[in-house]
């Protein structure tokens, strides 16, 4: 993946924090007489100092109301079911913003360091900051597999690249389990939408963008 030339010390700082620690491990810092920052949660220097152990915990969480209008909006701007973001956030993260992985994905779509950066998403904790990376993310890859969402799906957990190696989807049981979660979790959203649109009156029906009919679920 190609990183933004306009990365600024703070996403170089945060993408190196997320990349070296886990979420709950004590960090600490080291500043240089050329200001670059060094961060470890194994300090073997004495000119370490402790910075904190549960910042990103400080924020607050999203609620319901707030999260729906947020991908919404990128559903929109991406030309992707919102019921499929959803179940990509159920997935990745089960809504929680501040979720990191034990590889340093951040947040409710789970970017990595790298992939925010491509996106110049500024602030992976941030939901409407990580949904629209993650969401133009989606996009890129079905685009990229002709709207094959099942390999876009396996491409957005193992990458384009291990798609494109196997030519369809990678002999990885996790992602292949992952595709089928996605896949069952769009299912039970996009079933949940009809039915609450049927409950506030009749509306004109919407065609779901390219690869994104509920048939291809089955495939």
């Amino acid at each position: 993946m190609s990183l933004s030339n306009r990365t600024t010390p703070l996403l170089l700082l945060s993408a190196t924090l997320l990349m070296a620690v886990p979420a709950q491990a004590e960090v600490y810092q080291y500043i240089d007489t050329n200001g670059t920052i060094s961060l470890t949660n194994v300090p073997n220097d004495p000119r370490y100092k402790r910075v904190t152990s549960e910042l990103p915990r400080s924020r607050s969480m999203i609620s319901d109301r707030e999260l729906d209008p947020v991908i919404a909006r990128h559903s929109r701007a991406h030309r992707l079911h919102p019921a499929l973001i959803r179940a990509v956030i159920k997935t990745e993260s089960d809504f929680d913003p501040l979720a990191v992985s034990h590889a340093g994905a951040v947040g409710l779509m789970q970017l990595m360091p790298q992939t925010a950066m491509r996106f110049e998403v500024r602030d992976s904790y941030n939901p409407d900051d990580n949904i629209g990376g993650g969401t133009k993310y989606l996009r890129q890859l079905l685009d990229r597999f002709n709207g094959n969402l099942p390999l876009a799906l396996a491409a957005y957990n193992a990458g384009e690249h291990a798609v494109e190696r196997y030519r369809g989807l990678p002999p990885i049981p996790e992602t292949r389990q992952y595709v089928i979660k996605v896949l069952g979790y769009y299912r039970t959203f996009l079933m949940n939408a009809r039915t609450s649109s049927r409950a506030h009156g009749p509306q004109a029906p919407r065609s779901p963008a390219r690869g994104l009919a509920p048939s291809t679920a089955s495939r």
